[in-house]
């Protein structure tokens, strides 16, 4: 990329070349966000290497906001989705953007967290504006922007997911955000490389603890013996923001209601028979449907717990994985 501005510099078509590039984002639906701007979000340039122009899509004014960047694994178990969802709802409840890569698991997570609770979210792209990275997030990327949220990226339009791409923008992740919350991140992984960067960027990092024997509890662990803030709860980032982020937060909801919070414990509405079954059913292990005919069988017979868990799936209090496998929702 560097050769090739030098290249259109020296042959005089760099105005050219800035000209074709501005319609090609208005052609994406985005506009260009240059370093001078003022809607430039001013944590990103206090980096060592703010990009010089961002592509938005969405809601400008989001950029100014104050955010938390949730990020871990793309191969998170039930625990590490939950956490993330459940985390990233309540912290959108309460005002804050929830900033994440759009990346499978964790991210993808994060970002539905958000919009659970019809939060705002900003999706930071590895690929160009109109590139979509993984396909199956089409439909979240709309999501986003149906509740005014912001997709964002700093290379040009048509850029490909190349590989390199990726380690490049997670600095834009933790470089937006207040702080950095890592759920399930193994060794040597791309959340890594935003832990770094944020601690380089004098960000706050937390952290989820994870269970010792699972490789992707290895990150969040290490940062947490390292001195990153123990996360189990919305409360414990809230407590760790900065005093005026907290005020500014808690002025713009004194007049709204008071915002719901995702609950691990099931309501007073559900059936008998329900109830039954989510005792049964962990929020961080799946459970197998022959398992549970087997444990209730002699309680309820098939059809009734059939009919009790597509009510549980209905209501959102439970989730099924592939192969009939049902995990509690957070």
């Amino acid at each position: 990329m560097l050769a090739v501005s030098a290249q259109s510099i020296a042959t005089g078509k760099s105005l050219d070349l800035s000209q074709q590039e501005c319609a090609k984002a208005s052609e994406a639906g985005a506009r260009i966000v240059a370093l001078s701007d003022p809607e430039y979000p001013a944590r990103l340039k206090e980096i060592y290497d703010p990009p010089v122009v961002l592509y938005v899509r969405g809601n400008v004014e989001l950029l100014a906001k104050p955010g938390i960047a949730v990020v871990g694994t793309r191969h998170p178990t039930p625990y590490g989705t939950g956490m993330s969802e459940r985390l990233s709802t309540d912290l959108a409840a309460h005002g804050l953007v929830i900033i994440s890569g759009m990346a499978r698991g964790v991210d993808t997570a994060a970002h539905r967290g958000a919009i659970s609770t019809k939060g705002k979210t900003i999706a930071v792209f590895g690929t160009g504006i109109d590139v979509m990275y993984p396909k199956e997030n089409t439909r979240l990327a709309e999501q986003i922007l149906a509740f005014d949220g912001a997709l964002i990226s700093e290379f040009p339009v048509g850029t490909f997911a190349a590989p390199q791409n990726f380690p490049i923008r997670n600095r834009i992740i933790s470089g937006m955000s207040v702080g950095v919350l890592v759920v399930e991140a193994a060794e040597y992984s791309g959340t890594r490389i935003t832990s770094r960067c944020a601690l380089e960027q004098n960000r706050d990092v937390y952290a989820v603890p994870g269970n010792v024997t699972n490789k992707n509890a290895w990150g969040p662990n290490t940062l947490i013996k390292q001195g990153a803030k123990l996360v189990a709860t919305w409360e414990d980032v809230w407590e760790e923001l900065p005093t005026d982020i907290q005020t500014t937060l808690s002025a713009e909801q004194h007049e709204s209601l008071e915002p719901a919070t995702a609950s691990l414990f099931p309501d007073d509405t559900t059936s008998p028979h329900e109830r039954k079954i989510l005792k049964l059913i962990k929020p961080d292990e799946s459970t197998h449907i022959d398992q549970l005919v087997e444990m209730l069988e002699a309680e309820l017979s098939s059809s009734e717990i059939f009919a009790a868990l597509f009510e549980l799936e209905l209501n959102g209090k439970i989730r099924q994985l592939p192969g009939k496998n049902f995990v509690k929702s957070f």
